[in-house]
């Protein structure tokens, strides 16, 4: 004859049935705790990526415009000198390359048709049309005004181009190039990896990526990629992450992020790896700074100072004074602001923000005099 259960053995299973479903419920809520956490830090990321890649558009343009108002340069375009050109350029690539942060930093001017007129890295190619692979210089035939964005060609690479002008005549335009290899270098030293996939499609205008790996049907653009990530990348659901744009798994993050060129056409995909090691240390200590205080104070500076008054381009003169006085503050407070420094931003569009840029009085090289 079977024995009912006893009080005590009931409650002991009743006990035992609660702590259970506590215990999963605890661990249900830790886990949509850490998914809350890695979609939190996803989006923060993803955010400072794209001020970094703003940041290297902006500095790009100012450097551009800049170097468009060398008066020897222009002066060459008019006696379509370009033994001369050549050597304009190349100095300025050399030194540039020396004392500055450029070090990828490439110059090409292109006549007024965009053939090349001088290199600075190579010479042989002048009178060579562009225009066949170039679909970006199409804007410049409609509205002749300065343009940067990430380009692709023979390689996929930061690219401005600005006219150089005589008066109302355009000379040429000049084209400022930078491998994205650099940029990919400055995430790695904040813990991201950066692999730069350019669609297969746009091949057939790169015949110098051709031998350059492969990434589902992506062609893998910047040279110093992490191989180590590779195989782990192959792994995960590639078509979750189109979704999604970020998965964690095995305790690497990766984001997926999609590459517009100047002109707004999705040309491919960024994809963003940070290991567990890396992610420890972004939790620990960058979780609240940005990309954009972490470029150096001085860099800041440099951008703030090439800005125009209010009325060139600003909504206001208090949008420029307190943007003008985050590389001052100490970095607690700097954490503070950084708040309202995105908001102000965020409130410009991408026109308005060139053209605050377009208004940096840039001195000319007084030493070239245009005959």
């Amino acid at each position: 004859m079977n024995k009912e259960p006893s009080f005590f053995q009931l409650s002991a299973f009743l006990v035992s049935l609660l702590l259970l479903g506590l215990f999963f419920t605890l661990l249900f809520f830790d886990q949509e705790k850490k998914k809350d956490d890695i979609r939190v830090l996803s989006d923060h990321i993803v955010s400072n990526f794209q001020a970094g890649l703003s940041y290297e558009m902006a500095d790009l343009l100012s450097f551009s415009l800049a170097l468009s108002e060398d008066g020897k340069l222009k002066n060459a375009l008019i006696a379509e000198d370009e033994d001369k050109g050549y050597e304009i350029l190349s100095n300025i690539s050399k030194r540039f390359k020396k004392y500055t942060h450029l070090k990828s930093l490439r110059l090409q001017v292109l006549t007024p048709d965009f053939s090349i007129f001088s290199r600075s890295w190579d010479k042989g190619f002048e009178g060579m049309p562009l225009q066949w692979f170039r679909e970006d210089l199409d804007t410049l035939l409609l509205n002749q005004k300065p343009k940067v964005g990430m380009e692709t060609g023979r390689m996929l690479t930061f690219k401005a181009t600005i006219p150089i002008r005589s008066g109302k005549n355009i000379l040429g335009y000049l084209e400022v190039i930078k491998l994205i290899d650099e940029f990919a270098l400055k995430l790695r030293k904040r813990g991201i990896e950066l692999y730069a996939l350019m669609d297969e499609r746009h091949l057939k205008q790169a015949p110098l990526m051709r031998d350059f790996p492969y990434l589902h049907d992506y062609v893998i653009a910047n040279q110093n990629f992490n191989k180590q990530f590779i195989e782990n990348i192959k792994s995960i659901d590639w078509k979750e992450l189109h979704q999604k744009h970020y998965i964690y798994a095995h305790n690497i993050l990766y984001l997926l992020e999609p590459m517009y060129n100047g002109k707004g056409k999705k040309i491919g995909q960024y994809l963003l790896v940070l290991s567990k090691d890396a992610l420890k240390r972004y939790e620990k200590g960058n979780q609240l700074v940005s990309f954009f205080t972490q470029f150096s104070d001085e860099d800041i500076k440099k951008v703030v100072a090439s800005w125009g008054k209010a009325h060139n381009g600003y909504h206001s003169e208090y949008d420029k004074d307190l943007i003008a006085s985050f590389p001052k503050l100490q970095i607690q407070d700097k954490k503070e602001l950084e708040g309202k420094v995105r908001e102000i931003l965020h409130a410009y569009t991408k026109s308005e923000l060139i053209d605050i840029i377009l208004h940096n009085r840039h001195q000319e090289d007084k030493r070239g005099v245009i005959k």
